[in-house]
């Protein structure tokens, strides 16, 4: 990200706005030190937990910079998961949503993320948090079907399946969400993939059925359309198993149905049965982001 482009989005977050000159601080304190003193640096999160980041990981720095990169999606997902919920992450990455799932609520969960090296980056987060027992680390892609599949090593938060051989792409094993869901009762998904969600929703059908599945994070920013996909097609998925997309204000607790075609691109909400999740949005504890309670 461009330091103009990030700034103004670090100035322009919601968790900012009011406290603009002190997540400057934050990003200049971040920019001097990780150079002056290279290497991995353990930061203080939400509700105790722990992030360990380095310089450079841009999927990481953003919680540094503005308490929870995805202001609403994270937001909903810290007041609508309990303690007894499964929540299942794909496309992990290095664990930012399984830490406030399994760390800062203690939900299980299971993360799913294909690139050895991330997924040792996820362990190592989930190791720090002392949540082992509540967390299943696989390296595995998800898709629509089981086999082996080429996927970028090199790009961080953008690592993708990739039909290409280069150096910079490696094999991993691939498999269907049903598989690996058929015991299991997942409350909320969170599928980033950079585009690749399609692909994952076919192979899940089965577990898109299950009653106890509310809630899903779907990245839908038009990657699909290099595998053919668009995000309409998600939508479309996703409306006949009884989702609808939503909108979330962390700050008041409100859900609002969004009009699809006015959506921004993003990270998308999807609820299915939104009136009963109300009042259980309103009944979650507050947490304190950056001293801001939410």
């Amino acid at each position: 990200m461009k330091l103009s482009k990030n700034l103004r989005h670090i100035l322009n977050h919601p968790l900012n706005k009011t406290r603009k000159f002190q997540s400057i601080i934050r990003f200049m304190k971040w920019q001097i030190g990780s150079r002056l003193v290279p290497g991995e640096v353990i930061c203080p999160w939400i509700n105790n937990t722990k992030l360990i980041i380095r310089h450079g990981e841009t999927g990481l720095t953003q919680n540094l910079y503005c308490g929870l990169s995805d202001f609403s999606e994270m937001g909903y997902l810290l007041h609508i998961l309990r303690d007894s919920d499964l929540f299942v992450d794909i496309g992990a990455n290095a664990g930012a949503y399984t830490i406030l799932a399994s760390g800062a609520i203690g939900c299980r969960s299971i993360s799913f993320e294909p690139v050895p090296s991330v997924n040792h980056r996820l362990m190592m987060n989930v190791l720090i948090n002392d949540i082992t027992d509540k967390v299943n680390c696989m390296n595995y892609a998800i898709g629509a079907e089981e086999g082996e599949i080429s996927i970028t090593s090199n790009l961080d938060t953008m690592n993708h399946i990739s039909s290409d051989t280069n150096k910079n792409c490696i094999p991993v094993k691939i498999f269907p969400l049903d598989r690996l869901m058929k015991d299991e009762l997942p409350n909320f998904l969170k599928i980033d993939v950079e585009g690749f969600e399609m692909n994952v929703l076919r192979g899940g059908v089965e577990t898109l059925r299950k009653e106890s599945l509310h809630s899903i994070i779907v990245e839908t920013n038009g990657n699909g359309e290099r595998y053919g996909f668009s995000d309409d097609n998600i939508h479309n998925l996703l409306t006949v198993f009884g989702f609808k997309p939503f909108n979330y204000d962390p700050f008041n607790r409100i859900l609002t149905e969004l009009d699809w075609e006015r959506r921004k691109p993003g990270n998308s909400l999807f609820i299915r049965n939104s009136n009963s999740l109300i009042a259980r949005l309103k009944e979650s504890p507050p947490f304190s982001v950056h001293q801001i309670n939410i």
